[in-house]
């Protein structure tokens, strides 16, 4: 397994992007395809003391920038790391790709890159949020801020199948994100959407208010990319604000960090369920081979867990079954 790794992408890069390849060599037992300015990184690898075992370098004399046109920088860099990394995943020189570069970009790359599955509408972006049970897929989360209700339905079949195959949820349950529960409910997108999911989109429960989504409702939620992109900040604002509530409340004074160290291991796991670090990235749902974005301020473990999350991905044989569904 090999996994094409974009070097010069996100707020950290290059550094934390090495470090983290080269923990997700040891612990994820894959070869990594680094995609940047050969010279910087052999450089800052050996000023760290950072071991480029099963690392190969690929370089690329170009960065896309976050303040630069989505549409267009793809097309006017030709030679930056994620559009040199995206040809080398088309051409087959590894299995998937990572990037934390600008979102925008790195979805226009890829489907002009790599392409679409076939029959496959729009790529949709899908990241993984905490909830009671475990992770709930949010689909699209800004990658489509129109849509048509036949995209929802890919939405939900793409998204079911992602949590099937590569989370080991047996049974997906997938709802459609709705201000009420009620059929009734929502704009002419919902209302249209929701007979679509109900007969081509397998354990499709209807409905669900966003409040729900945290509380396990459903395993994916489907919705508009502007709808989703709310949804996710909100919950992204929420996890830190109710993070530094409960770190105030614990340092108040001398009995509240006894009572701190008394349940020190239940505090540890609620902080990691709230690190977005930990999920890795986010998939594009609907692209022919794993594409993944990771966050823009990705540290090391964020790119470690990015990797082993492109090795399920790529493993999981999902993306040959969502092309035979939609051919048929």
């Amino acid at each position: 397994m090999k996994v094409i790794v974009d070097a010069m992408g996100g707020d950290n890069a290059p550094l934390e992007i090495i470090k983290g390849c080269a923990a997700a060599v040891q612990s994820q037992d894959v070869d990594i395809l680094l995609v940047g300015d050969e010279q910087i990184i052999r450089r800052l690898a050996q000023e760290q003391g950072i071991s480029l075992a099963r690392m190969e370098i690929l370089h690329a004399s170009e960065v896309i920038t976050m303040e630069e046109d989505p549409s267009t920088a793809v097309r006017r860099k030709p030679d930056s790391s994620m559009a040199v990394g995206l040809k080398a995943l088309a051409g087959g020189e590894g299995d998937a790709f990572i990037s934390a570069g600008s979102t925008g970009a790195l979805l226009t790359g890829a489907t002009l890159l790599v392409k679409r599955i076939k029959g496959v509408k729009r790529a949709a972006l899908s990241p993984l949020l905490p909830g009671k049970d475990g992770p709930v897929m949010l689909i699209d989360c800004g990658a489509n801020v129109e849509c048509t209700p036949e995209y929802l339905l890919q939405f939900g079949v793409m998204g079911s199948l992602y949590m099937k195959k590569v989370c080991g949820i047996a049974s997906p349950r997938v709802g459609l994100a709705n201000i009420g529960t009620e059929e009734c409910k929502g704009g002419d997108l919902q209302r249209a959407a929701l007979p679509l999911l109900t007969e081509g989109c397998d354990g499709f429960v209807g409905n669900v208010e966003p409040s729900n989504i945290p509380l396990g409702a459903v395993d994916v939620v489907v919705c508009d990319g502007f709808t989703g992109n709310i949804i996710l900040k909100t919950i992204e604002g929420m996890g830190k604000f109710l993070s530094g509530k409960v770190k105030e409340v614990f340092l108040k004074n001398t009995l509240t960090k006894l009572a701190a160290l008394a349940v020190k291991g239940g505090l540890k796991a609620f902080k990691s369920s709230l690190d977005a670090s930990e999920a890795g990235g986010a998939p594009f749902l609907g692209i022919s081979k794993p594409v993944i974005k990771a966050h823009g301020n990705s540290n090391a473990r964020a790119v470690e867990c990015a990797v082993r999350q492109a090795k399920f991905f790529a493993q999981s044989g999902m993306i040959e079954e969502i092309g035979e569904r939609f051919t048929k």
